[in-house]
C-alpha cells in the first residue's frame, strides 16, 4: 500500500523541509511514501477562516479517490504512544485500501467536508503545534513507526 503526506501550502522555513527531507528518503527504504503539497489558495488574505477551510476542502477533496483512507492531523483526534502507533499504521497497512492519506490542513483546520470524508483523526500530541511543524513530526513518527515493525533499533524503548 502506498502512503501520501499531503500539506496546505509551502513551508517558509527551510529546515522544516530539510528534515523532511531525511526522513522521507529512510521512508522510502520501507514503503512508496508521497509527499505533497496542495498550493495555498489564492487570495486568501481576503478570505474568512470559514471561507478559507471551504476552498482548501475543495482542493483536498478533489484530489481524493474512492478508495484511498483519509487520515487527518487534528488537534481532537486520537493520540498514540509510538509503539501504539505503530501498530496502528501497520493495521492500516494491511486493509484492502490503495492508499493512506495524512493529511495536514492550513491554519485554520478543515471544513465540514474534509471532515465528513475522513476515515480517522490522528492528533500527535495534546500540545498545539503549528502546521508547519507538524509536518516533520509526522514524517519523524512514521519513519519511527516503520522501523518498530521491522524490529530495528532506531526507537529506544
Amino acid at each position: 500500500m502506498k502512503v501520501a503526506f499531503w500539506m496546505i501550502g509551502k513551508t517558509a522555513f527551510s529546515y522544516i523541509g530539510e528534515g523532511m527531507d531525511i526522513y522521507i528518503k529512510r521512508l522510502r527504504r520501507y514503503l512508496p511514501f508521497e509527499a505533497e503539497i496542495i498550493p495555498d489558495v489564492k487570495q486568501a488574505k481576503h478570505l474568512s477562516p470559514e471561507e478559507l477551510k471551504k476552498k482548501e476542502g475543495l482542493l483536498i477533496l478533489k484530489k481524493l479517490k474512492d478508495d484511498d483512507l483519509l487520515i487527518l492531523l487534528d488537534e481532537k483526534g486520537k493520540t498514540y504512544a509510538s509503539i501504539a502507533f505503530a501498530k496502528y499504521l501497520e493495521a492500516q497497512l494491511s486493509r484492502s485500501k490503495k492508499r493512506i492519506v495524512f493529511q495536514i490542513g492550513g491554519a485554520y483546520g478543515f471544513s465540514e467536508a474534509v471532515y465528513q470524508r475522513a476515515d480517522a483523526k490522528l492528533s500527535l500530541s495534546k500540545m498545539t503545534f503549528s502546521h508547519q511543524m507538524i509536518r516533520l513530526f509526522l514524517v519523524e513518527q512514521i519513519y519511527r513507526a516503520m522501523t518498530i515493525l521491522k524490529g530495528e533499533p532506531y526507537h529506544n524503548a
